[in-house]
């Protein structure tokens, strides 16, 4: 498995895999080829189908903008590369009109970029191979006397802590500014913020409503943010991105826990989230909203479970339910935008992840269906979804408003 840095990526919205990815592939491509004639982007399949509402256009100009370049793009949502769904290739000219390199990339998921006849730096791999899965890890840590987080840190090191405050900062002060802002989200959808409204209704409530309620409204003005194109952190990609910050927003607030258990939880989270990303996807053009939805929800019952003194085997029940109930979950985004049903989503997920928590240490973490078959279920599950609900704008909820 790859260092929890690459799946905690901080950056800006609406999307990790529309936004994020191509941002970073055009800043490879430039770092490699600058001051070329002309550059000229193809972008294929469901990056082409959703890349306007995704600001993918956008993301791409500003990259070449800063390097003093114009790009033109060139669109192909009816054509999939085999490799994956989202794929892009980036040429440059020379003076007199003729093709001096080209590179095709794809981006899988989360901000992750593969880069076609290249290898992926085996640096990033800072896991043995023999704990991908979560068998193999529980395992571990039940011989070795560990904790998820501390199996983390075993093998990224202490320094992966001070990452993790990095990103809770980020986190937080993203549920912040959210619960700040109103107005409406930009894109054709005329999408009014609903966090500040929310949050301070939810204050009122008294009771258990008002507590979830509160936990929703944190994991909405995150999303919102996003939608927004602000600046977040993956967990595990932008369009669900509200729900672990949502959910930890909450329990550190409720409980006044100090900044390094919620580290911890962050280290748990990912674990988690990490497991996915090494034996299944997070890719809502791959497999659908149940890799990106399913996935944080998994993330933030595994957070909330370990805060609340869980077992590892209640983590990772927790996390099982997380991502079993949210199969076949569609990703048709209204317009191709993060907005509809992506925001309430997130708030969703954060409510649900909290019963998952419940229920996992209700029990003492036995049950029959591993986290690992889950994950084996959501691929197949994935790739048995037409393109119509992958990503594409062409079907489900997509098709209401056109």
């Amino acid at each position: 498995m790859e260092s929890l840095r690459e799946l905690f990526r901080i950056g800006y919205g609406p999307s990790s895999s529309h936004t994020m990815g191509p941002r970073f592939a055009g800043a490879h491509f430039l770092s490699l080829h600058p001051h070329q004639a002309r550059y000229e982007a193809d972008l294929y399949g469901s990056l082409a189908a959703t890349g306007k509402g995704h600001l993918t256009d956008k993301a791409l100009r500003e990259v070449f903008a800063k390097e003093g370049s114009e790009v033109e793009i060139v669109w192909y949502p009816d054509i999939e590369k085999p490799f994956h769904p989202n794929a892009l290739s980036i040429r440059s000219y020379d003076a007199q009109g003729a093709v001096t390199y080209e590179q095709t990339y794809y981006s899988v998921g989360g901000g992750k970029i593969i880069i076609e006849g290249i290898e992926e730096e085996a640096s990033k791999r800072v896991y043995p191979k023999e704990y991908s899965r979560m068998k193999q890890i529980l395992e571990y840590c039940s011989e070795e006397g560990l904790q998820l987080w501390e199996f983390a840190v075993q093998w990224e090191g202490p320094q992966i802590l001070t990452y993790m405050e990095e990103v809770w900062n980020v986190m937080s002060s993203a549920v912040e500014r959210g619960l700040d802002a109103e107005g409406v989200l930009p894109g054709g959808l005329k999408l009014a913020r609903k966090a500040s409204q929310y949050n301070s209704k939810a204050t009122e409530f008294s009771g258990p409503l008002g507590s979830t309620a509160l936990a929703l409204s944190y994991a909405l003005a995150v999303s919102e943010e996003n939608a927004g194109g602000g600046l977040i952190v993956t967990a595990p990609t932008c369009g669900s991105c509200g729900v672990l910050p949502g959910v930890l927003y909450f329990l550190a607030k409720q409980y006044k826990l100090p900044k390094v258990k919620i580290l911890r939880a962050l280290l748990t989270a990912g674990i988690i989230g990490n497991v996915v990303k090494t034996n299944g996807s997070i890719s809502g053009a791959e497999v659908g909203c149940q890799g990106e939805i399913g996935v944080a929800c998994a993330m933030a019952g595994a957070a909330a479970t370990h805060l609340l003194g869980g077992s590892i085997h209640q983590i990772e029940y927790a996390a099982e339910m997380g991502l079993e109930h949210h199969l076949g979950l569609t990703c048709d985004p209204m317009r191709g935008l993060v907005q509809i049903p992506c925001i309430e989503r997130n708030a969703l997920a954060a409510m649900r992840s909290l019963d998952h928590c419940s229920y996992a240490l209700l029990g003492d973490g036995r049950h029959k269906v591993s986290f690992d078959s889950v994950i084996e279920v959501m691929m197949e599950t994935g790739q048995a979804l037409p393109s119509l609900y992958r990503e594409t704008s062409k079907g489900g909820l997509a098709k209401v408003l056109g």
